[in-house]
């Protein structure tokens, strides 16, 4: 049997970033909307836009609509088909990105304009949600296709998916710069309209190039679309597995929260907390640019270390960094550029570990039966952890002495760290690791695993011809891949 590592086809790797690129326009519609926010402000001035209470609304009902959307499509990527989950969320994120840029009040109020700006977020958080569970879960199987190397499988994945959502955050926070640039102080409306509606190209081109698409074989082979899924069983095979990835999603994105305040640090201290909308743009472009090495470079490491252990290194890494930032903070603080380069840092060590990786182990880890289900559930917990972080810390930061102590400022940073600490410990003791082809194999002893439990495994599959062929792939024990004519 020979070893030899075969390139990766370009067709093959095009099609894992046309499942995953359309977390470009995620990331973009996400983020995008902190520097909208940010001209509401100045347009209307803070306290008429706060007295209507739009900030809370607004965050609130995009992570309902994100959640939901995780959920419903979830489900229905693995009912219906990965094809469909992604072309139904390319075409929500396209229409509601449009609708938030016309948004308008009758008789051009302020309220009616925050309240169909906030309807639309929700609606919009629901495509985002759903990209998450079919574009994401049809990149991971796509990575096990025939002509994708197996010491590549999970840098095309990191770099398709999460390195996706960054570089969206990246463009989303430079795009209202230019913009700024263009158009001056005067016409900050068009600003705010555009930077929102620019989010549906992305959107048109990701939808056009899905278009041709083919479901990934591991989907056309091993998939419930046609048959009842054994609910019971699958809990009792994995939800150790499963609990654990969403307890460390969830710890992951409640600290993220309490560490995003150091931005604000960062930014006041370069610029003497100056208000002009060029400087705070052009700062939240350098602070959004900290994600990029980190995934990349993560990308290239995570294949020879594995998801687990990348993510261990990660959040162990962080920790530290965390860490250091509250016990040196006052030190730090008075020498404000190595406080940015030590926070950059930070940013990047949480995108090598959990931030490529989580994602990786949720879509990685279950069966393709339910792999969005597996996945959906797993990201809407850490959405959970996202908004219960936002709600818990400024009582916490309240309760250490208030933001404008020391101990206010560090007291949840070391609570933090520790959280990054306690997730690390449930990754290493919890989770598996994962091998190449792994879900391939996943899905054989998922089958055995069903057979032992006397279930009919014989409408697994969405009977497509590749399906009902008389030939079945078969891996031996190094990963290699043979076909071998099976009995009808």
């Amino acid at each position: 049997m020979s070893n030899v590592v075969k390139k990766p086809s370009l067709s093959q790797v095009s099609l894992i970033f046309a499942c995953g690129t359309a977390l470009f326009s995620d990331g973009y519609a996400n983020n995008i909307i902190g520097s909208v926010n940010t001209l509401l402000d100045r347009i209307y001035g803070t306290d008429a836009v706060s007295a209507h209470n739009y900030s809370k609304t607004i965050s609130s009902l995009a992570f309902a609509g994100t959640v939901v959307g995780m959920l419903t499509f979830g489900y229905l990527s693995d009912k219906l088909g990965r094809k469909f989950g992604m072309m139904t969320a390319t075409v929500i994120v396209f229409v509601f990105s449009g609708l938030s840029a016309a948004s308008s009040g009758a008789n051009h109020s302020l309220r009616g304009l925050l309240a169909m700006l906030s309807a639309m977020r929700f609606l919009l958080g629901i495509g985002i949600g759903a990209e998450y569970p079919c574009g994401s879960v049809a990149a991971s199987e796509q990575t096990e296709e025939e002509g994708i190397a197996k010491n590549a499988q999970n840098r095309w994945f990191a770099l398709a998916t999460n390195s996706m959502i960054d570089f969206g955050f990246v463009v989303s926070s430079f795009v209202p710069l230019v913009l700024f640039w263009i158009f001056g102080e005067n016409h900050l409306r068009a600003i705010w309209r555009i930077s929102l509606g620019l989010g549906m190209i992305p959107a048109a081109l990701v939808f056009i190039w899905r278009l041709r698409m083919e479901e990934p074989t591991l989907y056309k082979k091993d998939s419930m679309k046609r048959a009842r899924i054994p609910y019971w069983l699958i809990v009792k095979r994995y939800w150790v597995g499963l609990t654990a990835i969403c307890l460390t999603w969830f710890l992951y994105d409640f600290i993220v929260y309490p560490f995003g305040i150091y931005s604000s640090t960062v930014v006041n201290n370069i610029t003497g907390g100056s208000d002009s909308l060029t400087v705070v743009f052009g700062w939240n472009v350098v602070i959004n640019l900290f994600y990029m090495p980190g995934t990349i470079g993560g990308a290239f490491i995570v294949d020879y270390l594995g998801p687990k252990y990348t993510m261990i290194l990660g959040l162990i890494s962080q920790a530290i960094i965390g860490f250091i930032m509250s016990g040196l903070y006052v030190t730090l603080t008075k020498h404000v550029a190595a406080f940015a380069v030590v926070y950059g840092i930070f940013l990047t060590l949480g995108e090598v570990g959990p931030g490529n990786c989580l994602g990786m182990l949720a879509a990685k880890s279950g069966p393709t039966a339910v792999r969005g289900q597996y996945y959906g559930i797993a990201a809407a917990v850490g959405k959970v952890g996202a908004f219960v972080g936002t709600w818990a810390f400024p009582p916490i930061i309240d309760a250490f002495g208030g933001a404008s102590s020391t101990r206010g400022n560090t007291g949840p940073f070391w609570i933090g760290s520790g959280l990054a600490i306690l997730s690390a410990l449930i990754t290493f003791f919890f989770i598996r690791p994962l091998s190449a082809d792994g879900m391939a194999k996943e899905d054989r002893e998922f089958r055995a695993y069903l057979e032992a439990h006397g279930w009919d495994t014989s409408q697994m599959g969405d009977g497509s011809e590749l399906v009902s062929s008389a030939f079945v792939a078969d891996y031996d024990d190094q990963g290699s891949v043979e076909k071998e004519k099976q009995s009808a």
